[in-house]
């Protein structure tokens, strides 16, 4: 395979939208509404149509409570969709996954970087990445998808969460991952209460001037939108949540989403 080229892409603020593509049948969200190749390739569509400038498949739920899945599993979700978007020219593809054998199946078969919300545990993911020059998101996360969400405490939540996310920057680069194939996610709602996740979206700038390094934040639809205003079903939450991407928006290279309409709209009002 030839490798893919890091400088084709422009990760520099203001924000460009990542649509998400679950494809798992237990997704927070929207849990088996892409479960038909066909039905995917379409929502996929849309939301390139709708100014996506990204792709994000995933096949194994990270929802708070979800339960691992193998890798044959996840490419059986994975791979006849991702095969589908790149006949049709339909990207860029990030592949959404820890496992660096779904990683290295995603890009054989055309997928263009890794968004990992483990920051590379799998011990083969960060040399796969080095080896084919893509790029890579590093998340943070407290603990692991079952635990993340009981009684998540830290101390200085932005402080701690920047060391993490500094230890596996340090990670990348001793594994031979070029620094500028790096972008960092502090993991909204991964392992984090609604304060933290509070804190975290203030102190973008912190992050960004710390780290040094272009920021992915993904909020949509999560439970801490539903603390806060008391609406229990996800879709509902998008309209706050896109009062928060408005907002964040100059601190992000990418936003992840899943209202990709609804979200283009906020980032084009709040620019006027």
């Amino acid at each position: 395979m030839t490798p893919h080229r890091i400088s084709t892409w422009d990760f520099s603020p203001p924000a460009r939208l990542m649509g998400i593509l679950n494809l798992t049948p237990d997704s927070f969200s929207d849990g088996g509404r892409n479960a038909h190749v066909a039905t995917a390739l379409t929502a996929a569509q849309d939301m390139l149509a709708a100014g996506a400038a990204w792709l994000d498949l995933g096949g194994e739920s990270t929802r708070p409570g979800a339960g691992p899945v193998t890798a044959d599993i996840e490419m059986a979700r994975v791979l006849p969709v991702l095969r589908g978007l790149v006949e049709r020219g339909l990207g860029p593809i990030s592949i959404d996954t820890a496992k660096a054998a779904v990683a290295e199946a995603a890009l054989d078969a055309g997928a263009v970087m890794v968004n990992d919300v483990t920051a590379g545990a799998d011990p083969d993911m960060l040399p796969l990445v080095a080896s084919r020059r893509c790029p890579i998101v590093l998340m943070h996360m407290l603990g692991e998808p079952r635990t993340m969400q009981h009684d998540p405490h830290y101390t200085d939540v932005v402080d701690e969460v920047c060391t993490a996310l500094e230890g596996r920057l340090k990670a990348a680069l001793a594994a031979g991952v070029r620094e500028d194939a790096m972008l960092l996610d502090p993991g909204i709602g991964f392992g984090k209460t609604t304060a933290h996740n509070l804190a975290l979206l203030r102190a973008l700038p912190v992050l960004t001037a710390r780290l040094g390094r272009p920021l992915v934040v993904g909020l949509s639809r999560k439970n801490f939108l539903g603390r806060i205003t008391g609406i229990v079903h996800p879709v509902e939450r998008d309209r706050l949540g896109h009062v928060l991407h408005a907002l964040i928006a100059p601190w992000c290279a990418l936003i992840r989403v899943h209202d990709v309409t609804g979200a283009r709209q906020a980032l084009t009002e709040a620019s006027c």
